[in-house]
């Protein structure tokens, strides 16, 4: 295995998608970590249903039809005020606190990198210039040039065909464990960045390496490269 470029899932992995539940809380006592769960689950599930039947639409919108159902079913009144300030969190969610000295490590290392992302470009500029990240990434790749969301083929050999490189010398790094199996089917060497130290999905496949935070991930590459 040669690792010549890193493929980064956005949301989950180097963004936070529960801080928002701070703002959440806030808006709606008590309910916040429910609001914030649940949003998080319409999002992902209104991304596979829109690709099963190919009715794609832009992940911000995406996300804000999640939010709104989630209210609704959590018997929430979400006004406009509540509405815009959600969303407007959701363009600059939080990074994990360790992941800015890590990208700059391993930028250092000569690696080139990339998001590959389910967020639309808009939302990507936007929260990579929240955190602090520009001119880390020498790509950052949205599903919208596809118009299918991961874990569409399709999606996935948006980094391959960017970077001129195989799949397998790509080292695609998710904390979401669906987004690391399915990028281990297509093909990519790849990392789960295990945070809340969950059960592996049971789908018959298994990422090639699994570390808790992007700590561990760094110490994952250094290993490789010298083990090359």
């Amino acid at each position: 295995m040669s690792i010549q470029a890193i493929a980064f899932d956005a949301y989950g992995t180097l963004f936070d998608v529960y801080s928002i539940g701070e703002l959440a809380e806030k808006l709606f006592p008590q309910r916040g970590a429910a609001l914030a769960e649940l949003w998080r689950d319409k999002q992902i599930e209104y991304t596979r249903l829109r690709t099963m039947c190919a009715t794609y639409k832009p992940f911000w919108e995406v996300t804000q039809d999640a939010l709104v159902f989630s209210c609704k079913k959590l018997g929430l009144d979400l006004t406009l005020d509540a509405q815009n300030s959600l969303m407007g969190q959701y363009a600059k969610l939080k990074a994990f606190p360790e992941n800015l000295g890590v990208l700059q490590d391993l930028q250092g290392m000569g690696l080139k990198m990339a998001i590959l992302s389910n967020g639309n470009p808009q939302m990507l500029e936007a929260v990579v210039d929240a955190n602090g990240m520009h001119g880390i990434f020498n790509h950052i790749l949205s599903v919208d040039a596809v118009k299918k969301y991961k874990t569409a083929p399709e999606a996935y050999q948006l980094a391959p065909d960017v970077f001129g490189l195989s799949a397998k010398n790509i080292l695609f790094v998710s904390s979401n464990c669906w987004d690391a199996c399915g990028a281990t089917w297509f093909g990519y060497t790849t990392f789960w960045v295990n945070r809340a130290n969950a059960p592996l999905e049971e789908l018959g496949v298994t990422p090639d390496a699994t570390g808790r935070d992007m700590t561990a991930l760094l110490e994952y590459v250094r290993q490789s490269r010298e083990a090359k």
